[in-house]
C-alpha cells in the first residue's frame, strides 16, 4: 500500500491520455469573407475628357549620350 502511494507522490503531474481530452487534429475551416459585389454599370467618360500629354513629353524619354567604357 505505502510502495502505491510513493509511486503516486513520484509521479508528479501528468497530462490526461483519455481520447476525450485530446485536442482535434483537425480544426473547422474558418468562414471566408464575403467581398463586395462589383456593379458592372459601364462609366461614362470624364467630364474633362482624357489626360492629353504635352507635346514635347518626347524629351522627357530621350535617352543621354553613354560614355564610353573602360577597356
Amino acid at each position: 500500500m505505502e510502495k502505491r502511494r510513493d509511486e503516486r507522490e513520484n509521479q508528479g503531474c501528468e497530462t490526461p491520455k483519455r481520447e476525450i481530452n485530446r485536442i482535434p487534429l483537425q480544426f473547422p475551416a474558418t468562414p471566408k469573407k464575403k467581398r463586395p459585389i462589383l456593379s458592372k454599370k459601364k462609366r461614362d467618360p470624364p467630364k474633362n475628357g482624357y489626360f492629353q500629354p504635352p507635346s514635347d513629353l518626347e524629351t522627357l524619354f530621350v535617352r543621354a549620350p553613354q560614355s564610353e567604357a573602360c577597356a
